[in-house]
């Protein structure tokens, strides 16, 4: 399992870096969009930031634009990169061409069979938008299922995005994904809870420890 970052802010990636417990970054172009710097500028630093994968996904709709712009990505990004190509008929034929080249992943997938797709194209991942299937579809969570089930035993691994808090990020892995990205605020959520603030309050107040102080 990894846990991603799921942003193209600088000074997020910056902090999860410090972590060291997030294992890459994913970006869309409406994460580049919020970026300061040009989409270039940005993954050049973004690489920079992460020992882990770093996501970029395809803008172009057509089948040669897609090839040529995934290419271009890899050069940019170089070992680091995995495309993320939109769940359609073009872009599945995209991730046939390119996924022996090139890591590909598959995002947006709102149902199974596209996940059986991405697969047989050879897909390293297939990419799930968990809030949003609650929204659009009822249960984001049995998408992840049967995603998982229709996946088990390929070498395609299933990934979740679109998760909006803790409890969500705890559920989609009980439903069966093998990897999350999430926001900056659900990661920082997930380290907190009051009541383990609470009991190593009272720890501290009511213990002893080795006889220890900074020394500058």
């Amino acid at each position: 399992m990894a846990i991603y970052l799921d942003s193209a802010l600088i000074s997020e990636a910056e902090t999860v870096r410090k972590w060291g417990w997030v294992k890459g970054i994913t970006t869309n172009p409406t994460l580049l969009a919020k970026s300061d710097l040009s989409p270039e500028a940005t993954l050049k630093q973004l690489r920079k930031l992460t020992d882990g994968e770093l996501y970029y996904q395809l803008i172009s709709t057509n089948f040669a634009d897609m090839i040529a712009e995934g290419k271009a990505a890899a050069n940019l990004i170089g070992r680091q990169v995995v495309l993320k190509i939109p769940a359609t008929a073009t872009g599945f034929q995209v991730v046939a061409e390119l996924a022996g080249k090139i890591t590909c992943s598959v995002t947006g997938i709102y149902h199974p069979a596209q996940a059986i797709v991405a697969r047989e194209a050879g897909a390293k991942y297939a990419i799930a938008y968990v809030n949003r299937a609650n929204n659009l579809l009822g249960d984001g969570y049995k998408l992840v299922t049967e995603m998982k089930n229709v996946l088990q035993g390929s070498k395609t691994q299933l990934l979740a995005a679109s998760i909006k808090s803790p409890d969500q990020a705890a559920a989609t892995l009980a439903a069966g994904a093998d990897h999350l990205t999430l926001p900056l605020d659900v990661l920082e959520a997930m380290t907190t809870h009051e009541l383990s603030n609470q009991t190593f309050i009272e720890f501290n107040q009511n213990g002893k420890g080795i006889n220890w102080q900074a020394k500058n």
